[in-house]
């Protein structure tokens, strides 16, 4: 399913853009912040080839680009980043069979009140939706909540 995204300044996002060039080679599968000190964020990589222990990557992959998948060189900082990882892959997985869950309820809900003459929307509930999410996540919030929306509802 293709959704439109909307950037915090309310500019939809472009597509059709190449992707830039990785300045500091970081994987493509990147995503997600992770604190690196009181107040700070970095990046956390969840790229492809990333479950499983030190060297065991994808089939046919080179054990000793340990580096390459994980940036470092380090053996313990691999190995949590491996650990850290997987960790990541399971919330992953737990949140899409959720969203999937949701969409279906809120499918069904709209069936429901339209088969019993009710409306296809009702924006109170949404507007609702809307708050909770921004209130606990702010901007960042609105467009994951307006996405949910979508996917139970289908575009406005």
């Amino acid at each position: 399913m293709m959704t439109d995204v909307v950037e915090s300044s309310g500019v939809p996002a472009r597509h059709d853009d190449p992707a830039p060039a990785d300045p500091i080679g970081t994987d493509p599968g990147d995503a997600g912040l992770i604190g690196t000190g009181p107040g700070e964020a970095g990046p956390v990589d969840a790229g492809p080839g990333d479950v499983g222990p030190i060297g065991a990557g994808p089939a046919g992959a080179d054990p000793g680009d340990v580096a390459a998948r994980t940036g470092t060189g380090d053996t313990a900082a691999a190995e949590r980043i491996v650990a850290i990882r997987q960790r990541i892959d399971e919330i992953d997985r737990t949140l899409i069979a959720l969203w999937q869950e949701r969409a279906a309820l809120s499918q069904e809900v709209g069936v429901t009140r339209m088969a019993s003459g009710g409306t296809r929307l009702v924006l109170s509930r949404e507007r609702e939706i809307l708050e909770r999410f921004r209130s606990e996540l702010g901007a960042d919030g609105t467009q994951l909540a307006l996405l949910l929306l979508r996917a139970g509802r289908g575009p406005l």
